[in-house]
């Protein structure tokens, strides 16, 4: 014998379904998806861009180098489409440039970088044509280039070492 059932009242497959829905829901709304986002990219005002990688241990006795100083930096240059060009290691080696800050031993956008950072401090720096190769580019004799002429390239650089030259 089957029960009078009010006609308000609601069957158990549409409860189930709507309860599926409303779980459904809330999963959705319950579980936000968590932005990715990237590091803070700076300007300056020669138009480089970097964003940092790493800062020292403790940044509030970080040296910053000064013009003139020797410095000693590691990094990997690469083309705009992600293919290295140059780099100061290599699998199971770690060998560092030394040079005088504001000399030209490296582009000028490396040293401009290199003046804005402290030791411990790892960048990816975008450095434009201008601060790089310029309009010559990096180009053999029979006209195959490692650089193309105005080319954008990105560093990876770290910091690892800064000292007053000698006198």
């Amino acid at each position: 014998m089957k029960a009078d059932v009010p006609s308000s009242s609601v069957s158990r497959r549409a409860i189930l379904s709507s309860g599926a829905a409303a779980l459904a829901t809330c999963s959705v709304v319950a579980l936000p998806q968590k932005a990715l986002a990237g590091p803070e990219v700076y300007n300056l005002p020669s138009g480089i861009k970097y964003a940092n990688l790493k800062m020292p241990d403790n940044p509030k006795k970080a040296v910053a180098p000064q013009q003139g100083d020797i410095v000693a930096i590691e990094f990997t240059g690469y083309l705009s489409n992600g293919q290295i060009f140059d780099r100061t290691h290599a699998e199971g080696t770690k060998n560092a440039l030394l040079f005088k800050l504001g000399s030209t031993v490296v582009i000028p956008g490396l040293n401009e970088m290199v003046a804005n950072m402290v030791v411990g401090q790892k960048v990816q720096a975008i450095i434009p044509p201008s601060k790089a190769f310029g309009d010559e580019g990096i180009c053999l004799e029979n006209g195959e280039c490692l650089v193309k002429p105005g080319s954008t390239l990105v560093y990876d650089v770290t910091l690892k070492k800064s000292s007053i030259p000698p006198p």
